[in-house]
């Protein structure tokens, strides 16, 4: 059976999502100036800029903005497609400060884990938050996000599949039900 590709967020609602959440870490933010987002390689990058350009139209105040790669962090890399890992890079002394964790879809759990223990190797944050922008469930650890696009159960042999203009030319999240090459 050919894979069936559903829409679940259209470029609009992702305008929408991505405004929202940049409004609910400046109402949960003492101190604009104290985040760093970091987005997780690959799509958590320019999510994280996108965030950051919201906030900044929204406030006037331009946060830190990293990239975190974890793929030397992982513990299935042997279960995983494997990539050539991505540069890291952190703007600033992330100790003290309140780091803001960006991925696009959180599934198991298993990369952000990996992304807790890389970001412990560049200092000691005060505190850490995830934010997501598609929760589709089936959690194999305890790690559940702070901000959240849109939760969208999903059965395992399903896929999410994230767009972002900037890499894609697209904005768009997609279902992805039946059989698939990835």
């Amino acid at each position: 059976m050919p894979a069936k590709v559903v829409e679940i967020l259209s470029e609009e609602e992702i305008r929408r999502t991505i405004t929202r959440l940049a409004s609910q870490i400046i109402e949960k933010s003492e101190d604009l100036s104290q985040i760093v987002l970091l987005g997780i390689h690959t799509k958590g990058v320019p999510l994280a800029s996108l965030l950051a350009q919201q906030i900044e139209i929204l406030e006037n105040i331009s946060v830190s903005v990293g990239a975190i790669d974890i793929t030397f962090y992982r513990d299935d890399l042997d279960r995983v497609r494997t990539r050539t890992p991505a540069k890291t890079k952190i703007p600033i002394d992330i100790t003290g400060k309140t780091v803001i964790l960006v991925d696009d879809v959180i599934y198991k759990g298993r990369t952000i884990r990996a992304a807790l223990n890389a970001v412990t190797e560049y200092g000691r944050p005060e505190n850490i938050k995830l934010l997501v922008l598609v929760d589709r469930g089936h959690r194999e650890l305890p790690i559940h996000p702070d901000f959240t696009g849109k939760k969208l159960p999903t059965a395992k042999e399903e896929q999410v599949q994230v767009y972002f203009q900037d890499v894609d030319g697209r904005d768009a999240v997609e279902l992805i039900r039946g059989e698939h090459n990835d």
